[in-house]
């Protein structure tokens, strides 16, 4: 009996643990992302962290879309979001970094040629 509280007390510390070591990344964060011919455009960026996982949306000119597949990882995150446009859906894959108010993103299209862009956002108000 003793072993089985032991062992379930460890369990919940490691939990609690990675739970803690997670980055806050919850809230809303606003960023300058590169478009094509160098142009950048403003998009905000509202996550939500429940343990490892990672929900919310981004909104751009070209509407609000839904992230999917997020994951946080340590101070690492990752989603996907997917954008209709003229008719067409494209995937994009999103990494970064959290340190304080800022993550350091890539950004990729799936099946694009022109290779991951690089960007920062910054957690606002």
């Amino acid at each position: 009996m003793k072993a089985l509280r032991f062992s379930s007390l460890f369990v919940l510390t490691l939990v609690l643990a990675a739970a803690a070591s997670a980055a806050d990344v919850t809230g809303k964060w606003v960023a300058q992302v590169p478009g094509r011919n160098g142009e950048t455009r403003e998009a905000v960026f509202n996550l939500k962290a429940a343990g490892n996982q990672l929900t919310g949306t981004i909104t751009s000119p070209r509407g609000e879309q839904q992230v999917s597949e997020g994951k946080i990882d340590g101070d690492a995150i990752s989603f996907t979001v997917v954008v209709e446009f003229n008719g067409n859906s494209m995937k994009f894959f999103y990494k970064g970094k959290v340190a304080g108010d800022e993550i350091k993103f890539t950004r990729e299209r799936e099946g694009g040629q022109e290779g991951p862009r690089e960007f920062t956002a910054k957690r606002s108000s």
